[in-house]
């Protein structure tokens, strides 16, 4: 299609002469052309927008409108300049800080102005660069933007340093004195440990809590052996008990809601941990037990692996800006994140919980996308053909990745203080807090879900995230941890902003 023909006839109109093109999106044999404006426009505007846009498809498609009225404050146009000096001219900016950076915004559009000194200006005028960003904006914002250096003499900052180490930070595993003791296989221990605090390798140790799964089964030889589901009110472990010819029927009167205690070795089978039980008996917590609240390893001092960049959607703070951000939500702060996993299963009661593979996240201060966190996670396991068909992540793009430990330190640093958001939260939050708790970090952050939000503002076919992104007119790279962050930030500003206030 041939977009400055296009424009020209959408400017045709008073209202739409200073019109711009954000996208198009197909569906089908369906075209929507989003465009803006920042003029009043009426429903007349509308339908001759769209039959001028039905004559720039091609045969057997039908054109739709998606019109919206923005007019962009200084503040959002000062981030685009700088957000495109980022990602078209990193040389540039390296020198720049958003303080160089002036916008003054008229009735034909805009002027910008960026400071710069002797040396700096060369570099600006051999690129052509202040151009380059002039037309950047015109693709963006209505009206025509110009722009111009100003020469500011600019201080050398000092050195900066690295931060001392931080002190070894020790994770004790907490424990339960046993009560109500009776002998099946005669272990006689006197204290258990908290199943959440197991770490693989342990030898001679002992779980304690209430049966919530059991079930009699037979090896090849016909040997009888039970799989049994135990949780002590700190988590939940699963494992395998072969009875002795003395205590099998013992074993067989267990039932769902018994307490038991179990002796032996957590050892590493299969690629995970496994509780090889030496010895079963009855026992439990004491009577009125208060359960300790593990204290967490604090955030680090300064990242470590995976560092984050500067991020803004200049688009979406205009273009949605007619119903103002509720005040509790400017207030709080937000890290939207999502992961890529090599599997399902995010809990050690199913078995091996799958592994991190990619991390992405943004952070959101003054209700606005300020952050951005991004990573791919070293895997010690191939990748199933299934997740590399369905992420586009294969082993290649994995080599030389940070381990799992640093990336999470390093996420627990950037999310300290925040609220946790995602599309199924949940899902996602089990695998963060799972590895956290691996190495002493407690993610207990308030945590929102954007499905649940959706479910609650929006009557849709289903809530998938790309449908609720669609409904916005959002489009972006699915099953990507970044992409998917990113679009779902998005999602959750405008959920937000149609509910009025934080849930």
């Amino acid at each position: 299609m041939k977009s400055r023909e296009y424009l020209e006839e959408i400017r045709k109109r008073p209202a739409l002469e200073r019109a711009v093109l954000r996208k198009i999106t197909l569906s089908g044999n369906r075209a929507i052309f989003y465009l803006v404006t920042d003029m009043s426009y009426t429903e007349e505007d509308i339908r001759c927008a769209a039959e001028v846009s039905a004559r720039y498809v091609p045969a057997g498609f039908t054109a739709d409108v998606n019109l919206k009225k923005s007019i962009p404050d200084e503040e959002t146009v000062q981030k685009a300049v700088a957000e495109i000096l980022k990602n078209r001219f990193p040389a540039a900016a390296a020198f720049i800080s958003p303080q160089d950076i002036a916008v003054s915004i008229d009735k034909s559009g805009g002027r910008f102005s960026i400071g710069a000194d002797t040396t700096e200006s060369k570099q600006f005028f051999a690129g052509n660069i202040i151009d380059a960003v002039g037309a950047e904006l015109q693709k963006n914002f209505c009206g025509a933007w110009t722009g111009g250096l100003v020469f500011k003499e600019k201080e050398k900052g000092e050195i900066e340093h690295d931060a001392p180490p931080p002190p070894e930070f020790v994770v004790a595993p907490r424990c339960f004195p046993i009560a109500e003791y009776e002998a099946i296989d005669g272990g006689k221990p006197e204290y258990a440990v908290y199943i959440a605090d197991l770490k693989g390798g342990e030898t001679n140790t002992c779980i304690c809590g209430t049966v919530t799964y059991i079930e009699e089964r037979e090896t090849k030889n016909g040997k009888p052996w039970f799989s049994i589901s135990i949780s002590d009110g700190s988590g939940q472990m699963r494992t395998s008990y072969f009875s002795k010819k003395a205590t099998i029927e013992k074993a067989r009167s267990l039932k769902q809601g018994d307490n038991i205690c179990l002796s032996g070795d957590y050892e590493e089978y299969n690629g995970g941990f496994s509780f090889r039980v030496r010895a079963l008996d009855f026992g439990q917590p004491p009577r009125d037990y208060v359960w300790e609240t593990r204290p967490s390893r604090p955030a680090p001092a300064v990242y470590k692996a995976v560092f984050p960049q500067p991020e803004t959607d200049y688009v979406q703070a205009t273009l949605f800006g007619g119903t103002p951000l509720p005040e509790d939500f400017v207030k709080e702060n937000f890290v939207v994140f999502d992961l890529e996993t090599t599997g399902l299963n995010n809990s050690p009661v199913s078995g091996a919980v799958d592994r991190i593979i990619e991390i992405g996240a943004v952070k959101i201060q003054n209700g606005r996308i300020v952050e951005k966190f991004s990573s791919f996670v070293a895997c010690p396991v191939r990748l199933s053909m299934e997740i590399i068909n369905l992420t586009g992540i294969d082993d290649h793009m994995l080599i030389g990745a940070p381990k799992t430990e640093d990336v999470i330190a390093d996420f627990r640093k950037f999310s300290d203080g925040c609220i946790l958001v995602g599309h199924n939260v949940q899902f996602d939050y089990k695998f963060i807090r799972y590895y956290g708790e691996k190495d002493g970090y407690n993610f207990e952050q308030r945590q929102l879900d954007t499905l649940t939000l959706a479910q609650e503002q929006l009557r849709l076919s289903n809530y998938k995230l790309n449908t609720v992104a669609d409904h916005f007119g959002f489009t972006f790279n699915h099953h990507r941890a970044y992409d998917d962050a990113y679009v779902t930030a998005k999602v959750f500003i405008e959920l937000i902003r149609l509910k009025g206030r934080l849930p």
